[in-house]
């Protein structure tokens, strides 16, 4: 079977189809390259033939290259995997410089013939840098499609000449939203930034007329021509200069230096615009090559595409019969359960959102009414849309409501006597076979199921706010939960477009297990008189989005004193952090709950914008004269989480590392330029974190003390990956 086919018409035009067996959309492979290789040079060598239209059979051109095959170009090498990358990749700039040149005399630019793309609907990645080699795009007029390049979004950047051709159609300032930020656009504004030439209703049969009545000078290239001058100028003009000093301090500003691609690719484009063509396509293939050589990349792809992508289609999913959910109760219709509510509607599931009050119901209803109407002014919904999700909704007070529903998802409040009452008054209504999903993010799952007269098919389903935004979903068993429950869960997270993990339970679980020592940490720095600001940038320049002080500003302080407390009382006298509290509780008490009181540790305008650190802090919290290194604060907040997603693993709440790291990035933004925490030690090695773990233990406490995994790792020189990363447990 091939990805790529070819056939003539009477007229003389040769469709080059693509359409990758088995695959719901095309993705481009080394063997697919050589396909196309092949029918490119049969089409030019064939008399008959006066013009090639390339396109895909399926309803999209192309979702990009797959990043396992450019992964395991370096494994291929050996022991010179830089060079079998870029050869790798120089092999591909040859087959797109094929098309682009498709014939023409070398001197005269004379004699080619006309390749056009037709695009039916997304082209993304590799599936757009084949369109920009082309002569003429054509695009369907489909407002759903994506056009784009987000390689960046996944630690790379594009390395098969869409870098060079973009910033040489569009100019460096024109093609930087779309390579340093990953942006993607319908078909209509692809068009207007002049990334496409144009929207048609039938992309396949306007092509098949361009090529026919095209002549010699629509075949050549603005940088193929003589006087060829780069759109904004180039590095040496003087608006040029201006554009490139703009884009280098951009780059730092959002990248904070952590981010490898990004650096790349503003130096491929710099060194690039001031060479010839060819050349720049070596150079960019150069600094490509760099930055897949980088382990951060490595890390990112691995975690943000191949683990992530494992665990969307079900690589944990226990064996049992298709789960998918047909009608969905959810129980509480505040942020929560309104959020829940939306993304399964829009999902095509039926949904009944129940709370105490028919007005609380409607409130929630009116959540989805709101994202929708963002939508409709966005142009991205559709006025028959809206209706259609809006009338999968039925908002009532009714308990009776309930019946046939095949899932439940309770979203009431943070108390283990509510949850059990509604639990014990839903089980009365709905069918024996229905799963009870409760939505907590810090009541063990196992205490909560004790309502349940169906224990195994009770189950935890921890979303992350807000529903809509947030790509995580964090499934927990209970001691009881059965493979059904587990895979009902993982088959709704799968059709609201979610990606889940499964823990064990246990407190906090997994995300807050570990997001939580990290705010502490920030907090317990505060009281030792670390200056705040030292606490926020370190942990920004690290990659962390937020630093832990905004972090507890946002989630809001009075829920820090919450779980304080709950935490506490459970504890006893092993509780580890009344340092933290000495701060928390004094802001709590001075009324300072955070962003949502417009007050916090940061101060805020009259809008609800921060406008710096709250001077105040100081008064209560002097700052000390003397203050840590950069790098130990560093090294304070990130081992924190990291340690304790490795105890995670070790008690077997965590059961896989793919889950882990992808799951820190997801969840709450784990420095995404490292992979995950896993990888993240995986970069630095176990040895070298273990002797930071002693050092901060002798330093500042216990909660650094190197967990036995860790330390048999170093002794072992082992990483994660090479004994994890196949899914087995720590306990295996």
């Amino acid at each position: 079977m091939t990805d790529f086919t070819i056939a003539r018409d009477a007229e003389g035009v040769a469709v080059i189809t693509w359409d990758v067996p088995d695959r719901s959309m095309n993705v481009m492979s080394m063997q697919g390259f050589e396909e196309l290789d092949a029918l490119i040079d049969e089409a030019l060598a064939d008399e008959a033939v006066k013009g090639i239209v390339i396109t895909s059979a399926k309803k999209d051109f192309a979702g990009g290259m797959d990043l396992g095959v450019i992964a395991g170009m370096k494994q291929a090498g050996g022991d010179e995997p830089a060079k079998a990358v870029f050869d790798g990749v120089m092999r591909m700039h040859g087959v797109l410089r094929k098309i682009e040149r498709a014939g023409l005399d070398p001197k005269t630019n004379k004699g080619g013939k006309p390749i056009a793309a037709a695009l039916p609907g997304t082209a993304l990645g590799i599936g757009l840098e084949i369109p920009l080699a082309c002569h003429r795009i054509f695009v369907a007029d489909n407002p759903k499609a994506k056009i784009g390049l987000p390689e960046i979004m996944v630690g790379i950047f594009p390395g098969a000449g869409g870098t060079t051709r973009l910033v040489r159609k569009l100019g460096a300032m024109g093609a930087s939203p779309l390579l340093l930020e990953g942006k993607m656009n319908d078909p209509r504004k692809a068009k207007a930034l002049g990334v496409i030439d144009e929207v048609v209703e039938d992309p396949l049969a306007a092509a098949k007329a361009w090529v026919l009545g095209a002549k010699d000078a629509d075949l050549v290239k603005p940088w193929d021509a003589k006087g060829y001058k780069m759109p904004g100028g180039a590095p040496y003009h003087p608006a040029g200069f201006m554009t490139f000093v703009g884009a280098s301090a951009m780059v730092h500003g959002k990248t904070q230096g952590v981010y490898p691609a990004a650096k790349a690719l503003l130096s491929a484009v710099y060194e690039g615009a001031l060479v010839p063509f060819d050349t720049a396509l070596k150079i960019e293939a150069r600094w490509f090559t760099r930055v897949l050589m980088d382990p951060s990349s490595t890390a990112m792809i691995r975690s943000l595409f191949l683990n992530k992508e494992a665990l969307e289609k079900g690589a944990n999913r226990p064996e049992a019969p298709d789960q998918s959910v047909r009608k969905v109760g959810i129980l509480g219709a505040g942020m929560m359960g309104a959020g829940i509510a939306y993304v399964s509607a829009n999902a095509g599931i039926e949904v009944v959102l129940i709370d105490r009050e028919q007005a609380a119901a409607d409130k929630g209803k009116s959540y989805s009414e709101a994202l929708l109407d963002k939508g409709i002014k966005r142009k991205k919904v559709s006025p028959e849309k809206k209706d259609e999700v809006l009338g999968r909704i039925n908002a009532t007070t009714e308990i009776e409501a309930l019946k046939g529903c095949d899932l439940i998802v309770e979203a009431v409040f943070e108390d283990v006597g509510v949850k059990a009452e509604m639990t014990r008054r839903v089980e009365a209504v709905i069918g024996e076979d229905a799963i009870f999903a409760t939505n907590t993010s810090t009541l063990p799952i196992t205490e909560l199921a004790k309502a349940s007269a169906r224990p195994e098919r009770f189950i935890g389903i921890h979303f992350f706010s807000p529903v809509d935004k947030m790509m995580l979903v964090e499934i927990i068993k209970g001691e009881k939960t059965g493979d059904v429950a587990v895979a009902k869960a993982l088959d709704f997270t799968r059709q609201i477009r979610k990606t889940p993990i499964v823990v064990n339970d246990a407190r906090f679980f997994y995300a807050n297990r570990c997001i939580i020592p990290y705010i502490n940490e920030g907090i317990r720095m505060v009281a030792e008189g670390v200056e705040p600001a030292l606490i926020e940038n370190a942990a920004r320049l690290v990659g962390m989005p937020l630093g832990p002080l905004q972090l507890v500003d946002e989630t809001s302080i009075d829920l820090g004193v919450k779980i304080a407390k709950a935490t506490k009382s459970a504890m006893g006298d092993a509780y580890p952090d009344g340092a933290v509290d000495e701060v928390l509780f004094w802001m709590a008490d001075q009324g300072r709950m955070g962003r949502k009181s417009a007050s916090g540790f940061y101060a805020y305008d009259d809008k609800g914008q921060r406008t710096g650190l709250w001077d105040g802090l100081s008064e209560r919290f002097a700052v000390a004269e003397d203050q840590p290194d950069l790098v130990e604060v560093q090294q304070r907040l990130i081992f924190a989480q990291v340690l304790e997603a490795v105890r995670a693993f070790e008690d077997g709440v965590l059961t896989d590392i793919r889950e882990g790291d992808v799951a820190a990035i997801l969840g709450w933004g784990f420095a995404p330029w490292s992979g995950g925490p896993f990888s993240w030690l995986d970069m630095i090695g176990a040895g070298f974190a273990a002797e930071r773990c002693d050092a901060l233990t002798e330093a500042h406490g216990p909660r650094f003390a190197c967990p036995e995994l860790l330390r048999e790792m170093a002794a072992q020189g082992a990483s994660f990956y090479d004994r994890f990363g196949d899914g087995r447990a720590a306990a295996a």
